[in-house]
């Protein structure tokens, strides 16, 4: 059979560039197929990590810039590749144009944003039959109206073992402690974010049995992990922003466990098979959960959940402050991680 060679023009956001790992599977038990990504040069390094991709082509255009003429050079540096596929995962007209300017034959999407023409094999997507965004890429790389395949694939990210090394020398990290690693960002906005002090009390008990805290974020979160090391004391690592993402996947690989809101990092964290405690606040997980099975979600589901801001919009966060540091301790026990401990919360705490 030939090998057919696909085009997948990638999402913008690391949480779902983790998710469409499971489409690249797909693809490949229908069949023999190279795989490129055209993607945010930031996701080049996840895509290095997935056996799936053949190569990752940066798209050099920032996030919402339309940049009209760029698009359509790079579509025709790619025409002589010779796609015999482009799957368009964001819903932009934008997105669309570079597979057409590359003349790549059949253009696979949903429908999306006035895209007819741009788009020839164009899809409606049923929202209730698809609830999941993972569901939604996977099904762009089947046959129309075709059944998912069961389970799902899940993505599985691929450590570098002589990073982990440099890593743990770079930053002095005890290899005799095992480490639960903290995502505590989420670049969507503070209503995805459960309370720094929340992250710190948890810090605390955890290192009082003997555990080592490692932070772990962009350079926008390195205030945050400031102030969960000043609350914590001794035995937590502020790494947010002295990592590359790459660095980021290697730490996380050699955790015992992460906790994380709802953000790229947890998706990530899942696709290394860590356990897993997921903190959704703002957004539900029955859109995007983390694809693994050592995985314990803290939601609410309270009346107002889920809203979907940036910032509560009544003001108060319930969703987020009333998830308790004691609650996310019990669920990393019911992973089955070190000896419970009684919980000694700080003062305000439920």
């Amino acid at each position: 059979m030939p090998t057919r060679r696909i085009l997948v023009v990638g999402p913008s956001w690391v949480g779902d560039m983790v998710m469409a790992q499971s489409l690249f599977m797909t693809l490949q038990a229908e069949g023999p197929c190279a795989i490129d990504v055209l993607a945010p040069g930031w996701s080049l390094p996840i895509l290095e990590r997935m056996p799936e991709v053949r190569h990752g082509i940066a798209m050099p255009l920032g996030h919402g810039q339309f940049g009209f003429g760029m698009r359509w050079r790079l579509g025709r540096e790619l025409a002589p590749a010779r796609y015999d596929q482009a799957i368009v995962l964001p819903g932009s007209l934008k997105s669309a144009l570079v597979p057409f300017f590359a003349g790549i034959p059949r253009r696979t999407a949903f429908r999306g944003e006035m895209r007819y023409g741009l788009i020839n094999d164009m899809r409606a997507l049923d929202k209730t039959a698809l609830p999941m965004t993972v569901q939604r890429f996977v099904a762009l790389g089947l046959q129309p109206r075709a059944a998912l395949p069961r389970p799902l694939p899940r993505p599985r990210l691929v450590a570098d073992a002589a990073n982990q090394a440099r890593l743990r020398a770079a930053h002095g990290l005890a290899a005799e402690r095992p480490a639960i690693s903290f995502m505590p960002g989420a670049e969507y906005g503070p209503a995805k974010q459960w309370p720094l002090p929340h992250f710190a009390a948890l810090a605390r008990a955890l290192v009082a049995r003997g555990q080592q805290v490692w932070v772990l974020g962009s350079t926008k979160d390195a205030p945050a992990g400031d102030e969960i090391v000043a609350a914590a004391g001794d035995g937590v690592v502020n790494l947010c922003g002295r990592t590359q993402l790459a660095d980021a996947v290697d730490l996380l690989a050699m955790s015992e466990a992460a906790i994380s809101n709802d953000s790229g990092l947890m998706h990530v964290a899942a696709a290394l098979d860590r356990p897993l405690v997921a903190v959704y606040g703002s957004s539900t997980p029955d859109h995007t959960p983390p694809l693994a099975d050592r995985v314990v979600v803290r939601y609410l589901r309270l009346e107002c959940s889920p809203c979907f801001a940036r910032v509560c919009p009544l003001g108060h966060t319930r969703c987020l402050t009333e998830v308790t540091p004691e609650s996310v301790l019990n669920a990393l026990d019911s992973l089955a991680l070190g000896t419970p401990l009684r919980f000694a919360g700080s003062a305000g705490t439920t």
